[in-house]
């Protein structure tokens, strides 16, 4: 743990070496406080959504809205929790991409290797203002669900953190999407069901 403003906090689970307002596919899971079954229960394999998983799902797929240079890959809203893939695809490449590929159609042959190269400039929203990338598209997807959510029940909350994953290749991508669009069949078996526990 380390030290903010002489109080302990958690490091940070992001990439040191990564810029996550560059273009690529991310892996996001986002769960809720406590992990309370807020959006809904899975019965039969499949999810019957509540009013705040309705208003969860909503606000997923008007992502794009508010974020012209975001595309979306599979996702899914569980009963604590959601997937989604989140794809950053700026015009001008975001710097990520060495050969200037559309991550938007999945072409993931030039997306930097996990170590970038010596002369490749250092990332930027390390620290500081984060706007144009992953974190804040989803403090933006967070807040627009709270707002709605809080009118329902106010009660309701987000759990702090969220957890990525920098989609590296196409069978990636295929392997990830699948796992999202097949959660609720597994979710008797589910690390975040916490009936599980």
């Amino acid at each position: 743990m380390n030290k903010f403003r002489n109080k302990y906090r958690n490091s940070s689970a992001r990439a040191s070496f990564w810029d996550y307002g560059w273009n690529a596919a991310y892996f996001v899971t986002i769960c809720t406080k406590n992990r309370a079954f807020w959006f809904g229960d899975v019965v039969n394999g499949r999810v019957e959504l509540s009013a705040i998983g309705h208003i969860a799902n909503s606000c997923w797929h008007e992502i794009p809205n508010h974020f012209p240079f975001v595309k979306l890959g599979a996702h899914i809203v569980m009963p604590n929790h959601i997937h989604g893939i989140v794809i950053i695809d700026k015009p001008e490449g975001g710097e990520s991409n060495d050969g200037g590929a559309d991550v938007g159609t999945q072409d993931f042959a030039s997306l930097r290797p996990y170590k970038p190269p010596q002369d490749h400039p250092k990332p930027k929203n390390q620290f500081g203002p984060q706007s144009k990338n992953l974190a804040s598209i989803i403090r933006g997807f967070k807040i627009g669900v709270t707002k709605d959510g809080l009118k329902i029940d106010p009660d309701f909350a987000w759990q702090p953190r969220y957890h990525d994953h920098i989609i590296r290749n196409k069978p990636s991508y295929h392997r990830i999407s699948r796992y999202i669009l097949n959660n609720p069949e597994n979710w008797d078996r589910d690390k975040l069901n916490v009936n599980n526990q």
